[in-house]
């Protein structure tokens, strides 16, 4: 039987047109795995809320970002009336510390780290530590890396060194003229008393007034 018109019209256009096969769907891009070994990108500076000094004990080490001059409350993750931690890990060892600074890093090995504010400031005026030796020679040694380091003033250090050297059984508090060459003040605040075992100095690092 013969198909009806309008079906042999149709099948006409379709052997015109051509049949070619459906081309198949674009495959959906899979993600691709990452590489071995690869971790999850995150900040190269410390935070000082609780996760973030708990990161610091678990690691000894911590890293401040002053670049910019100071050391602002929110970029640390703390609220401005925050007075900040402080971290004290004396029977446990040194913490290495870092803090950038606009033009070079402050570095030490420490025990103990303060942080000075107020309520009404949204940035710290002041980041402490605490640098201990066990004997003068070791102690002298941590003045004039200082003197190199941060330009703290050599005079104002061989000064006291040599003072010191000749009475080495002597009690002295004595703060070094500060240096700034981090675009930061440090500033060696000397507690040295002969007939302990272990010596301290306190530094004190500002943001330039």
């Amino acid at each position: 039987m013969t198909p009806p018109p309008a079906v042999l019209a149709l099948l006409a256009a379709l052997a015109l047109a051509g049949c070619s096969p459906a081309a198949p769907p674009p495959a959906t891009p899979s993600a691709t795995p990452p590489s071995a070994g690869s971790t999850v990108k995150t900040s190269e500076f410390s935070t000082l809320d609780a996760a973030g000094v708990d990161a610091i004990r678990d690691s000894m080490t911590a890293r401040l970002d002053m670049r910019s001059g100071t050391l602002q409350k929110a970029a640390v993750r703390l609220t401005d009336d925050s007075f900040g931690p402080e971290i004290n890990t004396r029977d446990t060892g040194k913490i290495s510390l870092t803090i950038a600074g606009p033009s070079g890093d402050i570095s030490a090995e420490t025990d103990r780290i303060r942080f000075n504010t107020t309520q009404s400031r949204p940035d710290f005026r002041e980041v402490t530590y605490f640098l201990t030796a066990s004997s003068l020679e070791e102690y002298i040694g941590l003045i004039r890396d200082g003197v190199a380091k941060y330009g703290i003033d050599p005079d104002s250090a061989e000064e006291w060194i040599s003072s010191t050297e000749g009475n080495p059984g002597t009690k002295s508090d004595f703060s070094i003229t500060s240096g700034t060459s981090t675009g930061l003040e440090v500033n060696y605040d000397l507690r040295y008393d002969g007939s302990k075992d272990t010596q301290v100095i306190i530094v004190h690092v500002h943001p330039l007034a």
